[in-house]
């Protein structure tokens, strides 16, 4: 008989990763609001990007999906259900569901355009005219996350069907005259290094949050991060268990946050503050002022409250617009800090 052990391939607890606040508020955020449109998450080498990344995942509760359906359907939601589950329903057929752990996907640098989008068999189609859909990445990640890491190495129109498909929620396929659809809503997490090359500003524009992330400076910080590491490789599960209770916390307050953010208020003054910071930033469409205000109700329901407040906004407000801003190779000031004055001048 099977162990724990044996079925689980022990991952990294959220909870036990040390510092960078700025990163793990970002996936949190994307997690309650997959609508924000994703994060991109840039930083040096060795900063815990991909086991942060991963960690999340893990923190996640199952969610109910359509059995055997390709595209992990949900049973009542038409935005996240495939068209073949839809007539099933329409028709009032009997449909059978179970529970899965929150899709992970991971796309490598290499991958096809086929193998991101997934390709229709047209020997079929032609020959028995059946419409033979061979899903994709974009078809798993359905209600998941998809990761990619090195996102400023991979080919610019992949990067382009991504967002799109992030955007829309939706990816369609068309080849010779056959188009099929399918939902396609997942929270789109980049990372990368800044030394391997930018990526296009238009590019960059379509992901919602973007966080920075440095090398721990503080001595005694560094070690503790070492500790965590080494008492984690040595027993794994002694460590998962040691904060299974933290990560039981932590994912029952995502869960009240994501029941709760319909119910968020944002005052007219509070959405018109947002819209100056951005206009005086000179942020090009408007973009920057949907996803803050997202981010900021988002927020407001992790922290369990009904509306949001000036606090809010300060909180998350560089996280969406930071990468926004038309780039000055004169300019010698930070970003994030350009947009942190603007904000408190804007909030008195």
């Amino acid at each position: 008989m099977s162990t724990l052990k044996d079925i689980i391939r022990p991952v990294f607890p959220f909870t036990a990763i040390v510092g960078q606040e700025e990163m793990k508020l970002a996936l949190i955020l994307n997690v309650i609001d997959p609508k924000i449109g994703g994060v991109m998450i840039m930083g040096d080498r060795g900063t815990g990007k991909s086991t942060t990344i991963r960690a999340i995942a893990d923190l996640l509760p199952q969610i109910e999906v359509v059995e055997d359906d390709l595209f992990n359907s949900h049973t009542s939601d038409y935005e996240l259900m495939s068209d073949y589950v839809k007539k099933k329903v329409e028709n009032g057929d009997q449909i059978s569901t179970t529970l899965i752990n929150v899709p992970m996907i991971d796309l490598p640098l290499g991958a096809t355009e086929d193998r991101v989008c997934g390709t229709i068999d047209i020997e079929k189609a032609l020959n028995e005219g059946i419409k033979t859909f061979e899903p994709g990445l974009l078809a798993k990640a359905n209600r998941g996350i998809l990761y990619v890491d090195e996102v400023n190495l991979l080919d610019d129109h992949l990067v382009d069907i991504l967002l799109d498909s992030a955007a829309s929620g939706w990816n369609t396929v068309e080849r010779e005259g056959i188009s099929i659809r399918h939902p396609a809503r997942f929270v789109l997490v980049g990372s990368g290094n800044p030394e391997e090359g930018e990526l296009r500003p238009q590019l960059l524009d379509r992901f919602g949050m973007h966080a920075e992330i440095r090398t721990v400076k503080e001595p005694s910080l560094r070690v503790k991060i070492v500790e965590q590491r080494s008492k984690f490789d040595s027993n794994p599960y002694n460590c998962i268990e040691e904060f299974q209770l933290k990560q039981e916390q932590l994912k029952s307050k995502i869960l009240n946050a994501q029941q709760l953010l319909h119910q968020v208020n944002i005052d007219y003054e509070l959405r018109v503050k947002i819209s100056e910071v951005c206009g005086t930033l000179d942020v090009d469409g408007l973009r920057g002022d949907i996803v803050t205000n997202r981010a900021a109700r988002a927020f407001a329901a992790y922290q369990q409250q009904d509306n949001v407040t000036t606090d809010h906004i300060k909180q998350v407000i560089i996280l969406c617009l930071r990468h926004r801003l038309r780039k000055d190779p004169l300019e010698t000031i930070d970003s994030g800090i350009k947009v942190e004055q603007v904000v408190n001048q804007v909030f008195q």
